[in-house]
């Protein structure tokens, strides 16, 4: 089902010299045994045209490749709870603020390097400095995403890693989007939250900031909006 944007988020978007209008998309409850390609192709059928950009949230991929964990099962060592009691938690969620989502960090990157980025933090914080931990730990532990209330049932509750192959996620759907409707269009797998845009697997650094510039005020819904998906259009 096509919708148009959320209450509060912009119909169209600058980008350069080009407008684009945007259009969200919902979908059936993404779960762990969902087909996304399928439910991707079966809620956009009819309305994608070729030269769409279809921007998906990362969550959804995750969850489908089954990394996203109930709070509850996972059972932080020693390492997750002494270095998430030093982790800031921002507006945008929590992060590796607590013990479970810095254990999924652990088992990402590994204990020594969240250890080394720590205590690089530990030194340059002194020094007015923010951003360290996050930075050396790498993409990998920084995208992982604790539960939030407005997140849709029960993954309210659950912890989410970063997908794996997200470019190769990216191009298997444009396939068969090209495949089964007939249209080519370009599809770009989204990190988004109310402080910034991570874009994953992008094909260009041109693609990343269009895609950055198109999802920078967070405007999918992945709570009762159900809408994970979103179609941008040049306004020609």
């Amino acid at each position: 089902m096509i919708l148009p944007t959320h209450a509060g988020k912009a119909k169209t978007v600058n980008h350069e010299t080009f407008t684009y209008n945007r259009f969200m998309v919902k979908t059936n409850r993404i779960d762990a045994d969902t087909d996304l390609v399928s439910e991707i192709i079966s809620s956009c059928d009819g309305f994608l045209q070729t030269d769409d950009i279809v921007c998906i949230a990362e969550s959804v991929v995750a969850i489908t490749q089954k990394r996203a964990y109930k709070i509850t099962d996972i059972a932080p060592g020693f390492t997750a709870r002494t270095l998430s009691r030093f982790v800031t938690r921002t507006p945008a969620g929590i992060g590796l603020g607590m013990g479970e989502t810095m254990q999924l960090a652990v088992q990402e990157v590994g204990a020594p390097r969240l250890w080394f980025a720590a205590s690089v933090a530990a030194i340059t914080r002194t020094l007015g400095r923010k951003g360290d931990f996050y930075r050396l730990a790498g993409e990998r532990a920084r995208g992982i995403d604790g539960p939030t209330s407005g997140t849709l049932p029960p993954y309210n509750e659950y912890a989410t890693l970063i997908p794996n192959n997200s470019r190769q996620v990216a191009q298997n759907i444009e396939s068969e989007i090209e495949k089964q409707l007939g249209v080519r269009t370009e599809v770009i797998i989204v990190d988004a939250n109310d402080i910034g845009v991570n874009i994953l697997g992008a094909r260009s650094k041109e693609q990343e900031q269009l895609a950055i510039a198109l999802c920078a005020d967070n405007p999918m819904g992945q709570g009762h909006e159900q809408t994970p998906v979103m179609i941008s259009r040049l306004n020609k």
